[in-house]
């Protein structure tokens, strides 16, 4: 079996793992989190790993891909890195052979790496999901037979997906076309309804799921409110230069990293600005000065940082409100890795989700999907190719890809085998483009619920520890004591505890719901007088349990966690 024989019994397995991770890759522990999620790589089962950030996430395919029959193919999103991965496997004549194929490799080079690959000289082979959109790549790859497909830093599958990398919801398509290995799912962040959406858009099988705490208690939390813009650039610049170093600024637009980055290299500071907007030989150089320490701070769109392996970054600021909670503890995730004290502080206007709430807004508008639709109905049932129809349309191919998966979405155009689309029989071209823009609504009604959710954090009157966890559904027991807010409540003499609401019992964490209005839901985060809860239309509402006490009928317990699906609790309602 590849280069290692088959252990032939668990244990046996167990400890053929561990000879590896210690021989190859010098790794004396396994996290028994780590080891379970190895054993059903090797069992051929669909996994989905959510440990944070610093945990080993990658050991969990690289170790068991030494006992793998065939290649292992890895989805990376960043150039930069797929480069840091490959720069991280180890030396040595036992250690596995690595290539990432992307466009700033040339023709030689690009031939060279698809050579070793069916010559079986290479193990892990990355890719980013645009590389995969390519009919000669997957065809490739399905020659390779690979034993295993991971989706690297999976949530953007959910926070990429719809319109900024649209091909990451192509990923389905391409795993079936190469031969339908075992999916593999790794991300540092992801809510239970975005676990939920990652497996459902790679199509995973009855996945098995791995979720480690998502606390970093390390990691001070902050919040500064402001009014005036010329007073929170201030306040940001003074932060970042007074803050041990190295650490990260985050901005909203390209114009503002640009402005902060000038601003702290006019004191003296080694700041770099970074953003997609930047030649990619300069984005890998700025990428190397962080890592080696020779810049002090970079100043970034939400674009750098994923999965660097730096451990002494000393601070996250934001200079402005994250689209979502999800990108927000991404990111701050990224400092305090070697758990010493590191600081995480957003600074936060009123204002700044009305630009959030534009952002959120972005998708293939009616014009877009009636041209593909039209486009693919023109054909005369012939089907067509993502390629094809951006030629017929004259649309970019990010807006076709994603205007098809709406309509996918929509069960108004339907892909085969190849990934070719073709129409819904009996759906008329009127009809797919009506669905998918209702498709497209619910998705902004969600991403703007995300906005308000991050605007609710910045907001708290509670611990900020506490609200975030809950967002993720894991409870915490409050207070933190490192966060900004638990700092004011234990400095005021007097105050008086917080008691939760009668009918907080009854809406736990993971419990299913019905609201009369905005259909179903499950509630993510109970807050003493108050639940959050994502409904599968509506997206992100908070629900004040006073509010709904008397009113019946107004939110319906459907199911309470543990209990089997399908068994709705009758007489579970409302505030009872």
């Amino acid at each position: 079996m590849g280069r290692h024989e088959e252990p032939r019994t668990e244990q046996d397995r167990a400890a053929r793992l561990r000879e590896i991770a210690a021989d190859v890759f010098g790794w004396e522990t396994l996290l028994p989190e780590q080891l379970a999620a190895m054993e059903w790589v090797l069992e051929g089962e669909d996994a989905l790993v959510v440990m944070p950030t610093g945990a080993g996430k990658s050991a969990v395919y690289q170790v068991p891909a030494l006992m793998l029959p065939g290649p292992v193919i890895v989805v990376s999103p960043l150039l930069a890195l797929q480069r840091d991965q490959i720069a991280g496997l180890p030396d040595g004549d036992a250690a596995p052979g690595a290539v990432a194929v992307n466009s700033d490799l040339g023709a030689a080079r690009t031939a060279a790496a698809w050579e070793a690959l069916r010559r079986g000289e290479i193990r892990f082979l990355y890719l980013s999901p645009e590389q995969l959109a390519k009919n000669e790549v997957v065809e490739r790859l399905a020659e390779a037979r690979p034993a295993l497909f991971v989706v690297d830093e999976a949530q953007c599958v959910s926070s990429w997906g719809h319109d900024f990398r649209p091909d990451y919801l192509r990923l389905e398509q391409a795993v079936r076309r190469v031969g339908r290995p075992p999916v593999l799912a790794l991300t540092a962040t992801a809510a239970p309804p975005v676990r939920k959406e990652i497996a459902e858009r790679l199509g995973m099988r009855r996945p098995r799921v791995m979720v480690t705490g998502f606390d970093r208690p390390n990691i001070r939390l902050e919040v500064r409110r402001f009014l005036d813009e010329d007073d929170r650039r201030r306040a940001v610049v003074e932060r970042a230069a007074a803050g041990p170093k190295p650490g990260i600024v985050y901005a909203a637009t390209r114009k503002d990293s640009e402005y902060y980055a000038g601003e702290l290299a006019s004191l003296g500071l080694a700041a770099e600005s970074y953003h997609a907007g930047l030649r990619a030989s300069e984005r890998a150089r700025i990428h190397d000065a962080f890592l080696s320490g020779a810049a002090d701070v970079v100043v970034a769109t939400s674009a750098f940082g994923m999965g660097i392996d730096k451990e002494d970054v000393r601070f996250v600021l934001h200079a402005s409100l994250p689209g979502s909670l999800d990108a927000y503890y991404q990111e701050i995730g990224r400092c305090g890795r070697d758990r010493q004290a590191a600081l995480a502080v957003l600074h936060y206007r009123p204002d700044d989700t009305g630009m959030q709430s534009y952002f959120a807004s972005r998708s293939p508008g009616r014009g877009a999907l009636s041209e593909v639709v039209e486009a693919v109905h023109g054909r005369g049932g012939e089907p067509a190719d993502l390629d094809e129809l951006r030629q017929e349309t004259g649309l970019s191919r990010n807006r076709v890809t994603a205007a098809v998966n709406l309509l996918e979405e929509a069960d108004a155009v339907g892909t085969g085998e190849e990934g070719e689309v073709r129409p819904v029989p009996g759906v008329s071209a009127r009809q797919a483009t009506e669905q998918a823009e209702q498709a497209a609504t619910e998705h902004r009604r969600t991403d703007r619920s995300r906005v308000e959710m991050a605007r609710a954090y910045a907001e708290t009157t509670g611990c900020r520890r506490y609200f975030l966890l809950g967002y993720f559904g894991e409870a915490y027991d409050a207070p933190c004591g490192n966060c900004d807010v638990c700092d004011e409540e234990r400095s005021e003499d007097g105050t008086e505890e917080r008691t939760a609401h009668p009918s907080a019992a009854a809406y736990p964490v993971g419990t299913e719901v019905r609201h009369e209005q905005w259909g179903d839901g499950t509630v993510l985060s109970e807050d003493l007088d108050r639940i959050t809860v994502l409904f599968d239309q509506a997206g992100y509402r908070t629900l004040s349990l006073e509010a709904m006490a008397g009113r019946e009928n107004l939110l319906t317990v459907v199911r309470r966690p543990g209990a089997k699906p399908g068994h709705e609790e009758p007489g579970a309602t409302g505030a009872s």
